[in-house]
């Protein structure tokens, strides 16, 4: 296989002229017979007005040897696609029995994995593949109830706190952009293999090769269901409605795990792929001290809203952002002393959402459909935070492993008393002057959930709140108008990532053994593509030591 990379295409170019293109950088005669794929496609507009797609493609031909050494084009190579194979078991242990059926006889009680995110999902779908039958208990609802739950929640009010943004399954990724890039490395193709299976399962086959692939919850919310029915086809059970409330251990290994506080099922292997959002498990297992915890660095902020027309412009230029898909960006900054201020979960042609999970707290995320064609692009503007920001609302004032949590669920009741739990909004020219808004500017909000105009000034801590402003004009330097005065701010911004980190050895399990810490809740990931992945690599573990 030959591989070229950047490839400088058009906007409106042909399959004919992609195929010059290659037969020019291989020196083809013609009437050579080849067949090429794009592994890699993404829009070069740093030099506008002229703005081309980039594009990195293998090509089959015979004689690729003899190709290749009359060329010295370091962007033309040869490679060896690796394929990613979910390896065997190492023993044929099995067990039988179903959720909550305490009294079965086990030969090997069956793995449980607690929680359906994608970490949970693709941990249960690489153990299916090998012939065990997993248990996956997720305290939400299937994905098809849980999407009328969320609209009742925006439309109405009624919340459910075990059915929401934040809980249920698919996880939290669920209502997003459904983003599906990752910056984590990845040799050995496990980012390749959740696309491919993501594909299997209903998504469009652009994403194998888009530089910034996203399918959009209405999209997502579909294959997680048609991912589920497979493995329910394949002996995996799923109980939902069901919450990990405990386990048992003896002699240092996991014997026992206990749901809703009442049925007691037995257990070897537990896959902690609880997601960011399970405060009570957290308190759970730091009340029984026996897993090794720790409070982790993560990030808070606001929402910020511009109109998508203006992002296309800002981007592309007048010639193109009509045509070209919405536009994206990726800002990032460093404050005054030192903090991190980024965009994050950049949503174009979306909606900022009420994300609560808790009864009297409030917190947003952005999410967009697979068309990406709403009014407005947001994105989260968030400043880093370490233990040491939250080391008050630990035990005796020290940053415990549940400090960080605290500190969230204090800036999150601060947010729902702003606006009676409504999204709390400003503009920003608004919040740098510190007067409360009124109305909008030129353009106005688009959310899911009731929203409110108020002030947020004093929801964040006085240097986080120095540090966003900062951030934001800062920004306005990369992306003119980023900072203008009718940008439209939400808060509260808090579940960018786990607050917690539950430590795990080289075979991926915690301090008693059969218990795995996995994905997004448990420290190892942060987003969609992180955790799936994540869930490959301990399915990889269990499959290992079972």
């Amino acid at each position: 296989m030959i591989r070229i990379s950047q490839i400088r295409l058009p906007v409106r170019y042909t399959q004919e002229q992609l195929e010059q293109k290659i037969k020019r950088a291989l020196k083809l005669r013609d009437g050579v017979v080849f067949s090429s794929r794009i592994v890699r496609k993404s829009i070069d507009a740093r030099r506008k007005p002229e703005i081309f797609y980039s594009l990195t493609v293998d090509v089959s031909i015979a004689g690729e040897e003899k190709i290749l050494k009359k060329i010295s084009d370091r962007n033309i190579m040869a490679v060896k696609e690796r394929v990613y194979e979910i390896p065997e078991r190492a023993s044929a242990k099995s067990g039988g029995g179903v959720c909550g059926d305490a009294g079965t006889n086990y030969r090997h009680p069956r793995p449980v994995i607690a929680g359906a995110g994608p970490a949970g999902l693709f941990c249960a779908y690489a153990l299916v593949q090998r012939g065990l039958a997993p248990v996956i208990v997720e305290r939400g609802k299937r994905v098809e109830e849980r999407m009328r739950d969320v609209e009742a929640f925006w439309e109405k009010g009624i919340f459910d706190p075990s059915s929401n943004v934040q809980f249920g399954e698919g996880g939290a990724g669920t209502f997003s952009d459904g983003k599906l890039n990752t910056l984590v490395k990845d040799p050995d193709g496990r980012n390749r293999y959740v696309l491919e299976t993501f594909v299997r399962f209903g998504a469009p086959e652009e994403i194998l090769c888009e530089s910034r692939p996203h399918i959009g919850t209405d999209v997502l919310s579909d294959i997680i269901r048609n991912m589920r029915l497979y493995m329910e086809e394949e002996g995996a059970e799923f109980c939902f409605g069901t919450c990990l409330t405990g386990y048992k251990a003896r002699d240092g290994a996991l014997v026992e795990i206990e749901l809703d506080h009442k049925v007691r099922m037995p257990a070897a292997e537990l896959i902690l792929a609880t997601g960011h959002s399970a405060r009570d498990t957290f308190e759970m297992l730091a009340e029984k001290g026996q897993l090794s915890m720790e409070a982790k660095a993560f990030a808070v902020g606001l929402r910020v809203e511009h109109k998508q027309e203006e992002i296309n412009l800002g981007q592309y230029g007048s010639l193109y952002a009509g045509e070209l898909p919405a536009a994206s960006y990726k800002l990032t900054a460093k404050a005054g002393g030192g903090r991190g201020v980024y965009s994050f979960c950049m949503c174009p042609g979306g909606y900022v959402v009420n994300a609560s999970s808790e009864a009297g707290r409030l917190a947003v995320n952005g999410m967009s459909y697979s068309g990406q064609d709403g009014e407005n692009g947001n994105s989260a503007v968030i400043v880093s935070v370490t233990p040491e920001d939250f080391r008050a609302y630990g035990g005796a004032g020290t940053a415990d492993a549940l400090s960080g949590v605290r500190f969230q669920q204090v800036l999150e009741e601060r947010a729902y008393a702003l606006a009676g739990g409504k999204i709390p909004q400003q503009l920003f020219g608004d919040y740098c002057e510190n007067r409360p808004s009124t109305g909008y500017g030129a353009f106005a909000s688009s959310t899911k959930g009731a929203r409110q105009l108020c002030s947020l000034r004093g929801l964040l801590p006085e240097p986080l709140e120095a540090a966003f402003i900062e951030g934001m004009h800062t920004f306005a330097r990369q992306f003119r108008g980023f900072d203008r005065e009718d940008a439209i701010l939400s808060g509260v911004e808090t579940r960018t990532s786990s607050p917690v980190r539950i430590l795990r050895n080289r075979d991926f399990m915690a301090d008693i053994r059969g218990i795995y810490p996995c994905g997004e809740g448990a420290g190892y990931a942060g987003g969609i593509m992180s955790a799936a992945m994540d869930g490959l690599k301990v399915a990889e573990a269990v499959l290992k030591n079972t």
